[in-house]
């Protein structure tokens, strides 16, 4: 297929005429988006912190409030009960808050790659060596960035920020960075959580960040056949947009769409919060480019399914930067649903939640989102409700009057289940019928609307907490899995029990730990746990946070677990990828690095830990130097 990123009305022959075929491409595209990030992300995001810079959680005047107006909970809405919640558990003094350093204003020397600078002004690829620019590209969202940023301990940045605006850009880059010997890291939207565009501290080459946000075309649209080709570089919240005022949605929803990037997606094989109906990034994916140091690696069709040896898109998928620059993808799209609904769940524990879910999924019947909290999790979302008038207590008390007499339910053990329905209403009114009467059967029943929908939109504010936190002394972080249906009650029973013995072990006394069930399939679910405590006293509380997720994730492979569900690997839990695909997994994902990177220039040090790199890649490398 030709490198250019167009289609054109085919002919078919063999007939006795020539037949021209139908195309129902869009002829008002490519068409450049208008993101909603900039291309100097820091203007409007945090350098040092998740999300919008006026959107944060605040202690002032003797309560909690979330700033700004771009969430429901915002506008400095007072959250006493999260006030009261943070104190209880964590015993901290709110009035004692200790914050970051400021973005600093002195930054490492950049390597010398004085040649391969003087390519990039003759093609014309816009690049910076400015500090600011570079330090907000050296992380992602692990706990282990952020407390970097918040310190200053930042080792080693990128040397150069390259912004190309398209493939062929991307193609002159790789050949460019090959000839001159230049390490490329590329960056989307900075969300990631297993360290991948972390920058090797021991990589002595100049590494250059290459950031996708200028690539966000929309290249093509075939409404007939329902996709749309879009470059990697473009936001989740931007697509979506995009298509909403096209009448179709994507329907790919992870926690991080408000900031992460499509190539970044399918780079760690992401999922969604409404993949039941949507599909997660691999099935979504039709085609995808890559730009490798051997060259473009592309499908040539975009059909629906083929038989033709490996699919090479899995190879991409998954490839966490290790392999190439993803420049364009091909992606299925569907028309809006007539009908968006939401609902909970209440159920007398966690256990009789999970066997409920497990039914709904043996039924085929989950919605487009249905999640399961744990108790320890509902305790914390009642933490962020707004309070009420004097109507608004009393109704409280009624609830919990209801709860605990009618439904005789011990309010310590009941865990909540959010339900989020699309498509056309007399299908959604059976869904909902079907889903309430399996419910029924384990002990549950339904606890309204609304209760679904903040549920389900608090999950886009949840990740500022962390920042709150580390202002208070609580390091705090997510971490997640898949299991088995048959093991999935089991680890998170063994994966809490295991968190707590360690905690009495470094002598923790306020901490959290809890989990949730936030996508299932046929086979098992997704298991997301959160874990956080408060550090005050404690020498380097990042580095037994990290001690204490990695026997988590110890005890997780031992439950049946996987290594993840859709944060990929990165470097964080790369030691555990060798167990996870065998030692002949290993060296088929290090013959195809060697193929297609031959000299190692994307060398992010992702999926293969640095021990078992090849010694002689290493001295090949240092013979180049």
């Amino acid at each position: 297929m030709s490198s250019k990123s167009e289609q054109k009305p085919s002919v078919a022959k063999g007939t006795g005429a020539t037949v021209k075929l139908s195309t129902t491409l869009d002829p008002s595209v490519p068409k450049k988006i208008s993101s909603a990030i900039p291309k100097q992300r820091q203007k409007l995001l945090k350098w040092n912190g998740w999300g919008y810079k006026d959107s944060r959680f605040l202690y002032q005047d003797g309560t909690i409030v979330f700033t700004g107006d771009r969430y429901p909970i915002g506008g400095k809405v007072s959250l006493p009960h999260f006030r009261d919640y943070v104190i209880e558990n964590f015993k901290v003094d709110l009035a004692d808050r200790r914050e970051g350093v400021p973005i600093p204003n002195d930054f490492p020397t950049p390597v010398p790659c004085p040649d391969f600078l003087q390519d990039m002004h003759q093609h014309q690829i816009e690049c910076t060596q400015n500090g600011e620019d570079r330090l907000i590209r050296c992380h992602g969202q692990t706990l282990h960035d952020m407390h970097m940023m918040r310190t200053g301990t930042f080792k080693r940045i990128p040397d150069v920020v390259l912004f190309p605006t398209s493939h062929d850009q991307v193609v002159q880059i790789v050949t460019a960075a090959n000839q001159y010997n230049v390490v490329l890291i590329p960056f989307g939207g900075g969300t990631s959580v297993s360290g991948s565009v972390t920058c090797p501290e021991d990589e002595p080459r100049p590494i250059a960040a290459l950031d996708t946000s200028q690539m966000n075309r929309l290249l093509w649209i075939d409404r007939q056949n329902l996709i749309a080709c879009f470059e990697a570089g473009i936001v989740g919240q931007d697509l979506e947009r995009e298509m909403r005022q096209l009448g179709y949605t994507v329907g790919h929803e992870p926690d991080s769409y408000e900031f992460s990037t499509l190539g970044g997606w399918v780079a760690t094989r992401a999922s969604g919060m409404k993949k039941n109906v949507y599909g997660n990034i691999e099935d979504l994916l039709v085609r995808v480019k890559m730009v490798t140091s051997k060259g473009v690696l592309e499908r040539n069709l975009a059909v629906p399914r083929v038989s033709c040896g490996p699919d090479f898109n899995h190879m991409v998928l998954g490839s966490e930067g290790t392999l190439g620059v993803i420049t364009e993808v091909v992606i299925k799209i569907r028309p809006l649903p007539q009908v968006k609904r939401y609902g909970s769940l209440v159920f007398p524990d966690f256990g009789s939640g999970v066997r409920c879910l497990r039914e709904v999924a043996r039924e085929r019947l989950q919605p487009a989102s249905i999640r399961l909290i744990d108790n320890e999790q509902f305790v914390f979302g009642q933490a962020l409700k707004i309070p009420g008038g004097s109507l608004a207590v009393v109704a409280e008390k009624l609830k919990k009057t209801y709860l605990t007499r009618v439904k005789r339910l011990q309010l310590d053990r009941i865990a909540i289940a959010t339900l989020l329905f699309e498509g056309r209403e007399d299908q959604v009114k059976q869904h909902e019928s079907k889903i309430f009467a399996i419910a029924k059967q384990h002990g549950g029943f339904s606890a309204g609307s609304s209760n679904g929908e903040k549920g389900y939109i608090l999950t886009f504010v949840i990740a500022y907490i962390r920042d709150l936190a580390l202002d208070y002394s609580i390091v705090a972080e997510s971490f997640e899995t898949s299991v088995s249906w048959d093991r999935c009650e089991t680890l998170c029973i063994n994966v809490k029990s295991c968190v707590r013995k360690e905690c009495a072990k470094h002598n923790i006394q306020h901490y959290l730990i809890s989990c949730r069930v936030t996508q299932t399939y046929d086979a098992g679910a997704c298991v997301y746990f959160y874990f956080g405590f408060n550090h005050a006293g404690f020498e380097n509380p990042v580095t037994i946070y990290e001690e204490i997720e990695n026997k988590a994730r110890d005890e997780i492979l031992a439950s049946g677990g996987s290594i993840s569900h859709h944060h990929g690997i990165g470097k964080i839990r790369s030691r555990w990828y060798p167990q996870s695909v065998s030692d002949v997994g290993v060296q088929l994902y290090k013959a195809t690095k060697r193929e297609l990177d031959p000299n190692n220039v994307f060398a992010a040090g992702n999926l293969i830990p640095s021990e078992l790199q090849d010694a002689k890649e290493s001295a090949c490398l240092k013979a180049k130097l």
